[in-house]
């Protein structure tokens, strides 16, 4: 009986298909990208800058502040001059050693230098685009005396030659 069983052959599983994937890896990947583009696009933000310079003026306000993340903040008027509204220029900074310094010096005449950096997608780095990276305190100059050569007082032979004062 042996001799008129057919033999049972199984086929072989097919292994070139691949297995299907589900909706959450393909979700759960592209959140991965996403973030990872984010990511990348600030870190590129924050290394390249879009203009450098120095401003100096009077160290109006110096302050830490936000709701989440406490970020260094200051305020530098600029073209103090009798008569004129200055120029307020807001700034951040990230370098503690920086603010330190600048927290010394509110209220006097100072020379920042800065590195602009526009477009990053968080306030975490600072509520401005403008981010000061040294600090310099200016002493303001000395006034310049008259030197045209006249004399405002009168010299002391002059007067003795002229007439008796009444």
């Amino acid at each position: 009986m042996a001799a008129n069983t057919p033999s049972r052959v199984t086929a072989p599983t097919p292994t070139g298909r691949p297995r299907r994937r589900s909706f959450l890896s393909y979700l759960l990947g592209a959140l991965f990208g996403a973030l990872a583009l984010v990511v990348l696009y600030t870190l590129f933000l924050l290394w390249w800058s879009y203009s450098d310079g120095e401003r100096a003026g009077v160290l109006q306000k110096f302050s830490k502040r936000g709701w989440i993340c406490k970020t260094q903040e200051g305020e530098l008027a600029m073209y103090v001059v009798g008569g004129i509204a200055p120029q307020i220029w807001n700034f951040s900074v990230r370098d503690a050693a920086t603010a330190e310094r600048l927290n010394k010096a509110v209220g006097q005449q100072v020379r920042v230098h800065y590195t602009q950096h526009p477009g990053l997608p968080t306030s975490c780095f600072g509520e401005t685009e403008y981010f000061v990276d040294r600090v310099e305190v200016v002493t303001p100059p000395t006034p310049v005396q008259p030197s045209s050569g006249l004399s405002v007082m009168p010299a002391a032979g002059a007067q003795a030659a002229g007439s008796p004062r009444p």
